[in-house]
């Protein structure tokens, strides 16, 4: 009797400890699951944020027949069309398909595609639409939100129609790249495009074909990548390390120096601005802006004449509010606000 006893103690003994496993286990899944959806909804708060930057009210981004996959090994996010509207600034847009993922062990590294076309609204009458063949990107976050992020473009086609002035700008380049990373409070951008070509209706010719790249930092301003600052460009200021345009055949043009923006978004800066066959630069913007001739020919000879009649220039481009000098004293025109 007594041996018989201790069986069923032990029996018992054993079903507890078969129960208490499987509810461990169903536990350990349930908590799993929960993350998981936790993660795959902030994959789709992050994914919007640097599709559309924003930190205000009035600011919305929605996926359409949204779904999400790769449970349990990985987090995706599927949408058939991104609507974005900002009803404070009065600009919504529509953009193709969008396909995003991220490893369940790595949920701040995020990868994501989005296919065209794409169609911007203003209020103020200004239409882009968009195509391109190819759009990847790749972006990480940390606890400080979007930490950096990196968009190529391929086949990039873009239409600006404004209906108040009429005019229409076509640009279209082979590749576009975009870089950009949180340093500190700062803000690093590095951007670039190739075999670039912009035309403008009822303007004589387009603009010469050009590969162009900035790269900059704008101090202060982190918080651009994702939107959580709400002041734009309007106050700061930064060091523009390097433009370049080169539109061949050695016709190279680099800009770099400090710049800043007044509240009014008007730019202030003293750059150093390098053009290397100077000649050919003329002849090319001749054939560009025939209407203007004979100023791009007084400004070639003024140029040839600082750099001492090489057709390799170095000269001091000063910006004041939005009013552009050579040396601060020789008028180019005035640069609108941003």
């Amino acid at each position: 009797m007594a041996a018989s006893s201790r069986s069923g103690s032990g029996q018992s003994t054993s079903g507890k400890k078969f129960w208490l496993l499987g509810g461990g286990i169903l536990l350990a899944i349930a908590l799993y699951t929960g993350g998981w959806f936790y993660a795959a909804s902030a994959l789709k708060t992050t994914v919007l944020k640097a599709i559309a930057p924003r930190d205000q009210a009035g600011v919305s981004g929605e996926c359409a027949d949204i779904e999400f996959r790769g449970y349990p090994f990985r987090i995706g996010l599927f949408c058939s069309k991104i609507d974005v509207d900002d009803t404070v600034n009065g600009v919504s847009a529509t953009f193709g398909a969008l396909r995003s993922a991220a490893q369940v062990y790595a949920p701040g590294n995020i990868v994501w595609e989005l296919d065209s076309p794409a169609e911007i609204r203003t209020t103020n009458g200004l239409t882009i639409s968009a195509q391109w063949t190819n759009l990847e990107a790749s972006l990480a976050t940390r606890l400080k939100g979007i930490d950096r992020s990196s968009t190529v473009i391929e086949g990039l086609k873009a239409t600006a129609v404004s209906s108040f002035t009429g005019e229409t700008v076509n640009f279209d380049a082979a590749r576009t790249e975009i870089h950009l990373r949180q340093n500190g409070t700062d803000l690093d951008g590095a951007i670039s495009v190739q075999d670039a070509n912009t035309a403008i209706t009822d303007w004589p010719q387009v603009f010469p074909k050009l590969s162009a790249s900035i790269d900059l930092t704008v101090a202060g301003k982190a918080g651009l990548i994702d939107g959580s600052d709400p002041n734009g460009l309007n106050g700061s200021a930064g060091e523009l390390r390097r433009i370049v345009a080169d539109i061949g055949d050695g016709k190279v043009m680099t800009l770099t120096g400090p710049f800043s923006f007044d509240e009014h978004g008007f730019l202030s800066g003293k750059f150093k601005l390098e053009i290397e066959r100077l000649g050919p630069w003329g002849d090319s913007l001749k054939q560009t802006f025939p209407d203007i001739a004979s100023t791009v020919n007084t400004a070639t000879k003024l140029l040839k004449s600082l750099a001492g009649g090489k057709d390799k220039v170095s000269v001091d481009l000063v910006v004041d509010h939005g009013n552009a000098t050579v040396s601060g004293f020789i008028p180019l025109g005035r640069i609108p606000p941003i």
